[in-house]
């Protein structure tokens, strides 16, 4: 048991320096964006999933910068491709990171009678449905479903399949807000409803976002998720 202690201790203190991280290393939005026009597009979306990938992993707060340099260079079509697939790659690592490091722990310690419950609630159609709204809402931060899913009972195959269907149109929304608004989002989050509000589409996506973040909420304070 005492392997399982030092192991999750391990997976605590690895989460706080992440976040610690985040809190103190910025990244520049205009050196950003001159380091990636310094190659050619096929290399420069390269280099940018590996960044994505390498740097979001130990600097969480960082992805918002990365993903808002990729909108302006790639734009929201080829970004949001860049950013699915380096999302897809993070929620793999992150998964096994928090599964290998802290799943025995959970299961033995903290839910050792409930974890046959949860693990058929889990494996049930209608819980897959709702893990898959929660992708697909921004209900929950990727890196924080990522970890919760690796602690929990879900078998890898289900939890990536969740992951590859609900995470498109999550990003495409974000992505395509980014490629036309650029740093206005971070400067003057207002312009963000004017924006909606000339554009339709993205205004019906957005209105369908807040139903199905409100379902859900509905559904988990009721505990019948």
């Amino acid at each position: 048991m005492r392997k399982e202690i030092i192991k999750f201790l391990i997976f605590i203190l690895i989460l706080v320096i992440f976040y610690s991280l985040g809190k103190v290393l910025k990244f520049d939005f205009e050196d950003l964006k001159v380091y990636f026009k310094r190659f050619n597009p096929f290399i420069a979306a390269i280099v940018f999933v590996i960044l994505y990938v390498v740097i979001t992993f130990f600097v969480w707060l960082s992805k918002d910068i990365f993903r808002l340099v990729s909108a302006i260079i790639f734009g929201a079509e080829i970004s949001t491709m860049l950013v699915f697939f380096a999302e897809t790659i993070n929620a793999v690592v992150l998964f096994y990171f928090s599964r290998i490091l802290g799943r025995e722990f959970v299961e033995k310690k903290l839910f050792k009678k409930k974890i046959s419950s949860c693990r058929t609630v889990l494996e049930r159609k209608k819980s897959f449905f709702w893990l898959l709204l929660l992708r697909i809402t921004p209900f929950v931060p990727f890196r924080f479903m990522d970890l919760f899913m690796g602690l929990s009972p879900i078998q890898f195959k289900s939890y990536l399949l969740v992951v590859v269907l609900g995470s498109p149109l999550r990003i495409y929304w974000l992505q395509f807000i980014l490629a036309s608004l650029g740093l206005v989002v971070f400067k003057q989050p207002t312009e963000i409803l004017n924006f909606l509000l000339y554009h339709k589409i993205i205004f019906i996506i957005s209105l369908i976002y807040v139903i199905l973040v409100i379902i859900l909420g509905i559904k988990i304070i009721s505990k019948k998720i």
